[in-house]
């Protein structure tokens, strides 16, 4: 399925019902007096999250939604029907925002959750509402009001507490394979994960993170080089960031050099990210080359960053208890269910 995480749509509520002017006709009832009843409400437009959505393209594919306007009133005291609502239903993640201004209208990042997008009018009121001792006749009634109208932005940011970013090949889909259900694709070209994957990783006593693949940094990325900033968004709502770096990448001889592009990225994009706690991973230590690079890069990064650096191999699964270990005890304060406090 292709992922969709932006999607614009304009929302349309309902006008309310206008209300009526009406009197009583009744055979011995000489001087009937108003009787016109109110307009109903238009339906609102309403934005409900579903923990079964994980993209936007329902929505993307729409471009508006429009309510039906309330019905309107009539004599006898009879009241117009109100306009059923439209429910709208959204993944977990999604910010809402005005797409004129880029006013931030909604975050809607929890199950379960409502926000009315666009508010029906409200109905108008008959003629029965305006008797006084000196106007008992009144030919008065309200028209309904309009419903509001919105021209909407849609954005969805994924909810995981572990993000596992670093340049394309450096074994970000390998390592969620290896510790979750999660199971991307992997090749070894670069850019081969276009979409970012979630999976749930267990951990001890029955607790639980997500941890989400980040696809598509490179140099450039918060320009809009690559995928970044397609994807960069994503990363804003995760506790901890686990930093991958090949230490043999042809396509980049300098490990270090690889870890300050990333790092620019992010904080060109959010420079809050830079403040995210870290780990640092040397990964692919199955391969000897790469085992021996590692020594002489630790040293390095110990002078650069108080961040701790592990080794792992995704494929022999070395280093990973103890980079789980990393993740539940010094970062992510995680509840039995995988959600973050």
């Amino acid at each position: 399925m292709k992922f969709i995480d932006e999607a614009t749509i304009e929302v349309i509520a309902g006008d309310g019902g206008r209300g009526c002017v009406g009197f009583r006709r009744e055979k011995y009832v000489p001087r009937g007096g108003p009787d016109g009843g109110d307009g109903g409400r238009g339906g609102h437009v309403i934005f409900c999250t579903d923990e079964g959505l994980t993209t936007l393209m329902d929505i993307r594919y729409r471009r508006k939604i429009e309510v039906k306007h309330g019905g309107h009133g009539k004599g006898k005291q009879m009241n117009g029907r109100s306009s059923d609502d439209i429910i709208v239903r959204v993944p977990v993640g999604t910010v809402v925002s005005d797409a004129d201004t880029d006013e931030i209208l909604a975050d809607l990042d929890r199950f379960p959750q409502e926000w009315i997008a666009a508010k029906g009018g409200r109905g108008g009121l008959g003629n029965m509402h305006f008797a006084t001792s000196v106007n008992q006749a009144p030919r008065k009634a309200q028209p309904g009001e309009p419903g509001e109208k919105r021209h909407l932005r849609l954005e969805l940011k994924l909810l995981a507490d572990v993000g596992i970013i670093g340049l394309p090949n450096a074994g970000k889909s390998t390592l969620i394979s290896t510790v979750s259900n999660s199971r991307p694709k992997i090749a070894d070209y670069p850019f081969t994960t276009k979409v970012p994957n979630l999976g749930v990783v267990a951990l001890s006593d029955g607790k639980s993170c997500v941890m989400a693949d980040i696809p598509g940094l490179i140099e450039g990325a918060s320009g809009g080089a690559g995928l970044g900033l397609q994807f960069l968004r994503h990363i804003e709502r995760t506790r901890l960031l686990v930093h991958l770096i090949d230490p043999i990448d042809p396509a980049s001889p300098d490990p270090v050099q690889s870890y300050d592009v990333i790092r620019h990225e992010l904080g060109a994009y959010n420079h809050a990210l830079l403040e995210k706690p870290e780990i640092i991973c040397l990964t692919k230590m199955d391969i000897p080359e790469a085992h021996e690079q590692a020594v002489r890069l630790k040293k390095k990064f110990a002078k650069k960053t108080s961040s701790p650096v592990l080794q792992i191999s995704a494929a022999t699964r070395k280093g990973i208890k103890e980079l789980l270990h990393a993740i539940e005890i010094k970062y992510v304060p995680v509840t039995e269910k995988g959600r973050s406090l």
